[in-house]
């Protein structure tokens, strides 16, 4: 199993995989892991950790590194700049030669180790997991070199189109897209197996694509990766209704994925109703503020209404991991804002928070763009729905949930979490028939 961050705390990179691993176990599959060295070891079975052997993906791991063993204080602070200022020059010169995202390297190490140890027959089948394309990469060369069993899945779209007529096929000025159009075509002819997550994903892949699903290459299909309940398994939820309507987002925010799209419907709701202004609160877990929203807070002046909390790591005081932490506040949450984004590759793209969110029980607030695959799933299991870039529509959905908030009537969503058991038994039962 070749997967870079296998085992970070609240990556959803590695959580779709690592959420995987009893099922895969329960089935009777025995994994050897190959990762960087970014996430925690796993003792269940044998984990191999890998340095990358590029400069820029080595200071990204040593980092990373770095902090789970001593924390993010003053050791932290002094190694990583050492680090970062030695190693500038390398990574200059690396990123003039190839131009290739800082990852690519760990592909080397992980094909080495990979290629002795089928060459000693302890291998059957590998398996490539996204994000980091350098796992992909190093599954293709162990398929070229060795004919090994491949099997792969791709989280995001390799390919990242322009707009509505944009298929994909003209060549990439920058040179790591370029590389990841080639990779593409490489997983679509060498892969036995490989799978993406959504309808518009493989829908793109097959038009570029043509030879997929066709006799002697690659068969694809779609799998929904799920989440696991947290805890102690996932529960619908009884809320209370107190002082404040809270609306909670959780993972990353961008210029693409903001929550000043929120805070322009807020302005609009406080002259309408101007009470709300005591009432609602809008909070931010796990990433920094985008440029976008911390320009709203100050252009209307929003400093005690949207709440940046950050990134929830373990808590050496409870032992709770941020994953944990993560699940109580979303439960806790009146309404979960789930911000897709407005680039065209959110027409292949389901946000992996989004199945967290279904384990929560509590509304969700869908601002979407162009994926009817989202929308219907959204639809399905009672959930305010808003377009991306539509203000007035989001507005009204805003003003629609404080009406419902005051009334203690909010949508009371259909309990239909998808869980990561489904996905391990789509897979296997794909690649063992």
């Amino acid at each position: 199993m070749l997967s870079h961050a296998f085992n970070m705390d609240g990556r959803a990179a590695s959580l779709t995989i690592t959420d995987k691993m009893p099922y895969l176990l329960e089935a009777g599959v025995q994994p050897i892991v190959f990762s960087a060295i970014t996430g925690l070891k796993d003792a269940r079975f044998p984990h191999k950790q890998f340095l990358a052997w590029g400069p820029a993906a080595f200071r990204f791991d040593f980092r990373h590194w770095i902090a789970n063993k001593y924390g993010r204080g003053f050791i932290y602070k002094i190694l990583t700049r050492t680090v970062s200022i030695v190693l500038a020059p390398l990574i200059g010169i690396e990123k003039f030669i190839l131009g290739y995202s800082s990852q690519w390297s760990w592909a080397i190490p992980a094909f080495v180790r990979g290629y002795f140890l089928i060459r000693a027959g302890k291998i059957d089948v590998v398996y490539s997991i996204g994000s980091a394309w350098s796992a992909h990469l190093a599954g293709v060369w162990l398929k070229k070199a060795t004919g090994v069993k491949l099997i792969s899945e791709v989280h995001d779209p390799l390919v990242i189109r322009r707009s509505a007529d944009d298929q994909g096929f003209a060549k990439p000025k920058n040179r790591d897209a370029r590389f990841r159009h080639y990779l593409e075509v490489q997983l679509c002819k060498y892969s036995d197996y490989v799978w993406w997550f959504t309808d518009g994903a493989i829908h793109y892949a097959k038009v570029r694509n043509p030879n997929l699903n066709t006799p002697g290459n690659a068969q694809g299909f779609v799998v929904m990766p799920g989440a696991n309940p947290p805890g102690e398994g996932g529960q619908e939820s009884f809320h209370v209704y107190e002082q404040y309507l809270n609306l909670c987002h959780f993972g990353s925010l961008a210029n693409d994925r903001s929550l000043s799209m929120v805070l322009k419907a807020a302005n609009s709701l406080f002259k309408k109703y101007p009470e709300a202004r005591e009432h609602l609160r809008v909070h931010a877990y796990g990433a920094p503020l985008d440029a976008l929203s911390i320009a709203a807070i100050k252009q209307y002046d929003y400093g005690d209404i949207l709440f940046a909390h950050g990134r929830l790591e373990k808590d050496p005081l409870t032992g709770k991991s941020g994953r944990e932490q993560v699940a109580e506040r979303m439960q806790k949450a009146d309404v979960l804002i789930l911000l897709h984004g407005n680039d065209e590759w959110c027409a292949e793209y389901i946000p992996s928070k989004f199945y967290d969110y279904l384990w929560s029980g509590r509304p969700i607030w869908g601002i979407t763009h162009r994926n009817p695959q989202l929308d219907q799933m959204l639809l399905d299991r009672k959930s305010y729905l808003s377009a991306d870039g539509d203000d007035e529509g989001i507005a009204m959905a805003l003003e629609r949930i404080w009406l419902d908030w005051q009334k203690k009537e909010l949508i009371k969503p259909i309990w239909d979490p998808v869980g990561v058991d489904q996905a391990v038994g789509v897979i296997l039962n794909r690649v063992t028939h």
